[in-house]
């Protein structure tokens, strides 16, 4: 490796690198936010367009988020490989791939071929998650990593507020309400023709998508973001480590990755499923859309506290005990509490508002559990990180799971499938994280 290549230690570098890595890496942060939520318009967008039954619409979803299982592993050793730099652009560049898969699968309307142009963009985040988290993880003092991963947590937060006005802004027309009630009257060759114009609309912002990914791939290989050696050891690590040959001889991280998989179902369940639960009091579409943003709303203000508290006032895992702690408690008054009331000028029941609310409990478990996780992994950490991002599979599968119980029982019973995530996160919190090794009975 070239001198100017060469890896360096984060304790080693000035405070305007660290400020300059920490501003690139944001930017990727709003990156990941903006083409991971925008899934939440193209799946009713996609239910229209291709005439599909729920479960096949949701397969958006499954598709983008199970290339974080398939992917995490091989992105660990091309990191590895080649670097962090050159894995960004290698992630950037598979995207940019990904979003002109949907020029093609526009033009034939063919919905197997969108599916596929989004496996392949989440192939090319699940290198750039695997890539970043530990990067800003060691981009600075340990004490203070839920802090900076807080300031990340911001940038993906608001992208994903801002991606699906902005799609939305971008393909739908004024006259789509009607066009989508006369789908139904229609010839199947005018229903045909109307369905093609429709799906067509993605041609245009998907190739300009795909253009700035490419052209971020540039970016971030030629930029001054620094070659960071995440598999420093010092002394008492590399003897901690010394016997170890298998990322699966770090009971914390394996845990850990657990965690991240429930976590990240809780969050999207949160987020996703507010709407429907909102209809089922009555709450039309047009007044129940302002929920999700709400939620997220409450995610960034979670945030902002832990940026301003973390660790002068109060320690990350202490707050990432008082978050889990929180989503058990709003887990439960969802399920049990009922009543009329009027906020912000929607009256609405009060167990939506505790769905809201979970957005604060899940602000700062992220956050909370990377640290921890990656804790003493030293020369294993590109690897551990893989493994973390593999649990990002959970937005794929934890959704089904409360569909599943919402078709058997009902959507606000459904809830029921948050409690043992939560439970099992506190217990990650107060002693899941400190375990070093298995204990054999």
């Amino acid at each position: 490796m070239s001198k100017t290549t060469a890896a360096v230690r984060a304790d080693q570098l000035s405070q305007r690198d660290t400020w300059i890595s920490i501003g690139i890496i944001g930017m990727l942060f709003f990156i990941f936010g903006f083409v991971s939520w925008v899934n939440a318009i193209l799946i009713p967008y996609f239910k229209i367009a291709f005439t599909l039954s729920n479960f096949d619409s949701y397969l958006v979803a499954f598709a983008f988020y199970i290339s974080y299982l398939v992917m995490s592993v091989p992105s660990s050793y091309l990191l590895k490989a080649v670097g962090f730099k050159k894995g960004m652009m290698v992630g950037f560049f598979a995207m940019a791939v990904g979003a002109f898969i949907f020029v093609p699968a526009a033009m034939s309307r063919t919905y197997e071929i969108f599916l596929l142009g989004l496996f392949t963009l989440g192939t090319g985040l699940a290198v750039l998650q695997t890539a970043a988290n530990p990067y800003v993880t060691v981009l600075g003092p340990k004490e203070n990593a839920a802090q900076r991963i807080s300031v990340m947590g911001i940038f993906n937060k608001g992208a994903g507020i801002l991606a699906p006005i902005l799609f939305a802004a971008v393909i739908l027309r004024v006259g789509d309400n009607e066009l989508f009630q006369q789908l139904d009257t229609m010839t199947p060759e005018a229903k045909d023709a109307a369905l093609d114009e429709l799906i067509r609309r993605v041609i245009l912002p998907y190739s300009v998508v795909g253009t700035v990914l490419f052209g971020l791939g540039i970016f971030v290989r030629f930029s001054p973001l620094p070659e960071i050696d995440t598999e420093h050891e010092t002394a008492e690590v590399a003897e901690a480590n010394s016997g170890k040959n298998s990322i699966f001889q770090f009971p914390h991280l394996i845990l850990g990755a657990v965690a991240i998989f429930l976590h990240v179902g809780t969050q999207v369940i949160a987020i996703d499923t507010v709407i429907p639960y909102a209809n089922s009091f009555g709450i039309g579409l047009m007044e129940a859309k302002v929920f999700p943003s709400y939620t997220l709303a409450f995610t960034i203000l979670g945030y902002l506290i832990g940026i301003s508290l973390i660790p002068k006032v109060i320690s990350q895992v202490n707050v990432l005990r008082i978050c889990t702690l929180l989503g058990t408690v709003f887990t439960l008054l969802i399920i049990f509490t009922s009543g009329q009331v009027t906020i912000l000028g929607i009256t609405s029941d009060v167990s939506i508002w505790f769905v809201v609310l979970l957005g604060l409990a899940n602000s700062l478990v992220w956050a909370g559990i990377w640290p921890l996780a990656l804790d003493g992994l030293g020369r294993f950490t590109k690897l551990g990180a893989s493994i973390m991002i593999m649990g990002l599979c959970g937005n794929a599968i934890m959704p089904l799971a409360y569909g599943a119980v919402a078709d058997a029982v009902n959507v606000q019973q459904a809830y029921w499938v948050l409690f043992p995530c939560y439970l099992y996160l506190v217990f990650y919190a107060v002693h899941g994280h400190k375990i070093r090794r298995w204990k054999l009975a």
